[in-house]
């Protein structure tokens, strides 16, 4: 088995292997894969977070090994929490910006360690006190279909790196996440940090979003807003009328 490692801030991961393929999810600093598949200038790999499967470009791959790859699954979990943390690459003295839940293997003292490279930081972040307030921090980021953070970011994307920041794994996709956690029979019993789940007229699950309360709800649609939810679905004060059809709510924490 061959392992690596994202040494980037941000490594597109794509349905296909071509440059033209939609990016169907991201790569964040420290995160780390199994490579599955080989091609002359793409590799597949499916992510040991959340076996999340898709394609990245060659010339991205930072191998690891196997040693450091099970170490960094057993070790515990220092992650950034900032919007932005920047890191200075040591070997050549260059700047990184890493987004919020990117991870920081072998962290000690200030330093991360990748391989024998350095990459220094002043301060990985303190998570926020609570999963809301950390949620609020990515209003206004816009929606970008496979993206994971303050700079773009999908409704799936933004449940999964919420929780990831505070220590609860979901799965990637909101189809995928609808299937775990337990079920909130009725929408006046919705707490703060349950997901609610949204279908189309065939009963796909195609939304998610984070529950504020039992009325209000965080989710990305255009952007990352906070809007009304009753029975029905989500109620849009910018278009004011329903925009999706609620199908269940899940409590994961």
């Amino acid at each position: 088995m061959e392992y690596g490692i994202s040494t980037l801030a941000i490594i597109p991961l794509r349905a296909e292997p071509r440059e033209s393929s939609e990016m169907a999810s991201q790569l964040l600093f420290g995160e780390t894969y199994e490579v599955t598949e080989r091609q002359e200038k793409w590799i597949k790999v499916k992510t040991t977070y959340d076996s999340y499967e898709g394609w990245i470009s060659i010339v991205q791959l930072s191998a690891l090994n196997e040693d450091d790859y099970f170490t960094i699954q057993e070790d515990k979990r220092t992650l950034t929490t900032q919007p932005v943390t920047l890191v200075n690459k040591q070997a050549d003295n260059t700047l990184l910006y890493l987004p919020a839940g990117s991870n920081l293997p072998f962290y000690e003292n200030g330093s991360s360690w990748i391989n024998n490279e350095v990459f220094g930081l002043n301060d990985a972040g303190e998570p926020a006190s609570d999963l809301i307030t950390t949620a609020k921090t990515y209003l206004n980021t816009p929606y970008l279909w496979g993206g994971r953070t303050h700079f773009g970011i999908d409704c799936s994307g933004f449940a999964q790196t919420v929780f990831k920041q505070h220590g609860i794994k979901i799965n990637r996709d909101a189809s995928q996440q609808a299937e775990q956690g337990e079920v909130v029979d009725f929408l006046p019993a919705a707490k703060a940090g349950d997901l609610a789940f949204f279908d189309n007229a065939e009963g796909r699950i195609i939304h998610v979003g984070i529950m504020l309360n039992n009325e209000q709800i965080i989710h990305a649609s255009g952007k990352v807003k906070i809007d009304h939810i009753d029975g029905q679905g989500i109620y849009s004060e910018d278009f004011k009328k329903h925009t999706h059809q609620l199908r269940i709510i899940k409590r994961f924490i």
